[in-house]
C-alpha cells in the first residue's frame, strides 16, 4: 500500500464524512416536525394524527427495506461512487419538492420518492471498508459513524430553530440545498479504486448466505440493526407530541423537541470512536452486551418522568449505548464477511435499519395511541431485552468473550 493510496483513504474518509454529515443533517432535520407539518394539512384528531405521523415516517423505511438490497447488488457491480451521486441528487430534489405540498398524501408520495433514493450512508460505509486498510477498518468506521451522527444530531436543533424562524417549508427547501452541495462535493473530490463484480460472478455465487462461514451470526447480527433501530425510532414520530404534553403546550417547542431528538446523537458522537476502539482492543462483544444492559435500563424510566429536564438526560444515556451497537454490529458485520460481498452486506443492513425505523414508527403510532406516550419506551426497553437473550442464546461468541478477552 504506497503512499499515495494512504492519502487516498484519508481524504476518502474526509469528504465521506463531510458528506455523510450533510445527508444526515438532511434527513433528521425534518423529522421532529414532521408530524407538526402533518398536523398543518388537515383536520385530524389526536389518533387520526398519530397514525398519519407514523405513515408518513415509515413510507420511506418501508421503499428502503424493498429496494436497498437491488441498489447494494448494483453497487458491487457499478461501484459505490455512481450510488453516492444517485443518492443526493435524487434526495436534494425530493426533500425540496417537500416545501410545496398542499395535503398529506403528497407529502406521503414524496417521502415514498425519498426511499428510492436513500443510500447515501451505507454506500459511504462500504466505500470507506473497502478502500482502507483492514487494520485501520474498526477506528475509520467508528469516524464515519460519527459523521452521519453529528448530522443527525445538530439537524433536528437546526431544523427546529430554522421552523420557528423562517417556517417548516422553507426548512424543506434550504435542505435540498444542502443536499446539492453533497452531491457535487461526492462528484469531484471522491475517488474509489472499483473491480466491478460481473453479472456472471454474482449468478455464479449462488445463494449468497452460502459464501459466509456462519450464516446464522449475520442473520442474528442484521435482526439485532433492525430491533436497535426500532427502539430509536419508535419514539420518533411522538417526541415533538410529547414534548408538547410535558411543556403543557407552552413555549418554543419545536426547538426542545429538536433538541431533545439531537441528545442521544451527541453522546453517541462522544462515544462511539472511543468504544470502537475499545473494542478492537479489549473484544467486539464487551462492548455489544455493555451497549444492550444500559439501552434497557435508560429506556424503562423514560415513560414515567414529568419533567422535560430529565426526558433530556435519558435521551443522551441512550445515545452512549447507540456508540457501544452500531459500530459493533458493523464490524462484526465487516470482519465476519468476505470481502467481496462488503457492499451487499451492508446494504442488507440498511434494509434491515430501514425496516427497524419503519416498524418503530408504526408501532410507536400505534402503542402511543393504545397505551399513551409512557407505553412506547416500555415496548422499548422489552424487545432491546429480548433482543440482547437472542444473542447470547444463538451466538455462542458472545457468552465466550471472556476466553478471548
Amino acid at each position: 500500500m504506497g503512499m499515495h493510496q494512504q492519502e487516498a483513504w484519508r481524504r476518502n474518509l474526509a469528504v465521506l464524512w463531510l458528506g455523510t454529515f450533510i445527508a444526515g443533517m438532511g434527513f433528521s432535520e425534518i423529522m421532529p416536525f414532521l408530524s407538526l407539518y402533518v398536523d398543518d394539512l388537515g383536520t385530524f384528531t389526536k389518533g387520526q394524527l398519530t397514525m398519519y405521523s407514523g405513515v408518513t415516517y415509515a413510507v420511506t423505511f418501508l421503499v428502503i427495506a424493498l429496494i436497498s438490497p437491488v441498489w447494494g447488488r448494483l453497487a458491487d457491480r457499478k461501484g459505490r461512487k455512481l450510488m453516492l451521486l444517485r443518492s443526493s441528487l435524487g434526495m436534494a430534489v425530493v426533500i425540496g419538492a417537500m416545501g410545496f405540498v398542499t395535503n398529506v398524501w403528497q407529502l406521503i408520495g414524496l417521502r415514498f420518492l425519498q426511499g428510492l433514493f436513500a443510500g447515501y450512508i451505507p454506500n459511504a460505509s462500504a466505500l470507506v471498508a473497502a478502500e482502507t486498510p483492514r487494520k485501520q477498518s474498526g477506528r475509520a468506521l467508528g469516524v464515519l459513524t460519527t459523521g452521519y451522527v453529528s448530522g443527525n444530531l445538530i439537524g433536528p436543533v437546526l431544523g427546529g430553530i430554522l421552523a420557528q424562524v423562517f417556517t417548516i417549508r422553507w426548512t424543506f427547501v434550504l435542505t435540498g440545498i444542502l443536499l446539492l452541495i453533497v452531491f457535487t462535493l461526492s462528484a469531484t473530490m471522491v475517488h474509489e479504486h472499483f473491480q466491478p463484480v460481473t453479472r456472471d460472478q454474482q449468478a455464479q455465487r449462488g445463494p449468497v448466505l452460502k459464501s459466509f462461514k456462519n450464516p446464522t451470526l449475520i442473520l442474528v447480527l442484521l435482526t439485532s440493526t433492525m430491533i436497535i433501530q426500532m427502539g430509536n425510532n419508535s419514539i420518533t414520530p411522538i417526541i415533538s407530541l410529547y414534548v408538547r404534553q410535558l411543556m403543557h403546550d407552552a413555549g418554543p417547542v419545536t426547538v426542545v423537541a429538536g433538541i431533545i431528538a439531537a441528545l442521544p446523537g451527541i453522546s453517541t458522537l462522544l462515544s462511539a470512536p472511543k468504544l470502537g476502539e475499545y473494542g478492537d482492543r479489549r473484544g467486539t462483544q464487551r462492548v455489544l452486551i455493555f451497549g444492550y444492559v444500559f439501552a434497557v435500563l435508560m429506556y424503562f424510566p423514560q415513560g414515567f418522568i414529568t419533567s422535560v429536564w430529565l426526558l433530556g438526560v435519558f435521551r443522551f444515556m441512550i445515545g452512549i449505548s447507540d456508540g457501544a451497537l452500531f459500530p459493533v454490529v458493523q464490524t462484526m458485520l465487516t470482519k465476519n464477511s468476505p470481502q467481496e460481498l462488503t457492499g451487499t452486506v451492508f446494504s442488507w443492513n440498511q434494509s434491515f435499519q430501514a425496516l427497524g425505523s419503519m416498524l418503530g414508527s408504526l408501532l410507536g403510532g400505534v402503542i402511543a395511541n393504545w397505551f399513551n406516550y409512557s407505553g412506547v419506551f416500555t415496548f422499548t426497553a422489552l424487545t432491546l431485552l429480548l433482543n440482547f437473550l437472542l444473542l447470547w442464546w444463538l451466538v455462542p461468541e458472545i457468552r465466550h468473550w471472556r476466553q478471548r478477552a
